[in-house]
């Protein structure tokens, strides 16, 4: 299996499908199915029932499905683009991934 360029928390933008165009954020990688789920995007709505005994309510729940990888790209937090990610190994022995259009480094910013 081919490693995931792909993180948590990136910022991406749909480049095919429905959505294209749209920005998010990645909430979840499923890398056995090469697929991601980011926020906002390819939401699906559910029909649900009520059921008091396990205290849900009835309605209709919009969730996010899964998109394929080939479908998004990594924004650029540095140049703001879509780009390729690339990796790079420092002197030191450190791995970390590289925009392909500027060069910079992209680092996930984690929220709390």
């Amino acid at each position: 299996m081919a490693t995931m360029r792909i993180r948590k928390g990136d910022e991406v933008v749909v480049i095919a499908g429905k959505d294209r165009g749209k920005r998010g954020r990645i909430q979840e990688v499923r890398p056995r199915e090469r697929t991601v789920v980011v926020a906002g995007v390819n939401i699906a709505k559910h029909h649900t029932k009520p059921n008091p005994t396990k205290n849900q309510k009835g309605g209709i729940i919009e969730q996010p499905m899964p998109l394929a990888l080939g479908k998004i790209m990594v924004v650029c937090p540095h140049c703001g683009k879509p780009t390729r990610v690339a990796h790079r190994t420092d002197e030191d022995g450190t791995k970390e991934r590289v925009c392909k259009q500027c060069g910079e480094a992209i680092v996930v910013e984690q929220s709390s």
